[in-house]
């Protein structure tokens, strides 16, 4: 017996890939109300990591929210509600959890030396100490990334799926 893979409803669907963040942030361009930075210092994985899981939480959240509207909308008879959206959407942010949103830090980190080893991205050269180390041991610093020309130059195909490039 063969069973297909395929995702439940809903599935695999993310509201914009991850390869697309990371060339829009590291772009500066501040992709779904992220962080702006300078597009020539750049900025390290975990800031982009984490830009990108809070992007994602508020697309889920603003989809919830929008889609509990129209549905008490419908139910009540009355037009869709600005406000009602707003409130739902504040609810909905508040109560996901952080790790149940995207990919983990792990899978992140694969994926963005990928796109290193592609020649998207690359190191800046700036560092700066992790924030642990005030505490402990000398550990591994920072260190800022930031797009090549190969990076900007790739279109938009080729960054919806690095690996078959």
């Amino acid at each position: 017996m063969v069973v297909p893979l395929k995702p439940k409803k809903g599935g695999f669907l993310r509201p914009f890939g991850c390869g697309w963040f990371i060339r829009e942030y590291l772009s500066g361009r501040a992709p779904h109300g992220s962080p702006e930075i300078d597009p020539d210092i750049g900025a390290p994985q975990s800031e982009i990591f984490r830009s990108y899981k809070l992007a994602l939480i508020n697309e889920h959240s603003m989809d919830l929210a929008i889609r509990k509207a129209e549905k008490l909308a419908k139910k009540e008879g009355k037009p869709i509600s600005p406000d009602q959206i707003d409130e739902l959407f504040q609810k909905y942010v508040s109560q996901t959890p952080y790790k149940t949103i995207a990919c983990r830090y792990h899978s992140f980190v694969v994926y963005f030396s990928m796109l290193t080893r592609l020649g998207w991205v690359e190191l800046t050269g700036n560092t700066e100490p992790s924030a642990f180390q005030d505490n402990f041991p000398p550990g591994q610093p920072r260190k800022y990334y930031h797009l090549t020309k190969a990076g900007h130059d790739a279109g938009d195909s080729a960054w919806a799926n690095p690996q078959k490039a």
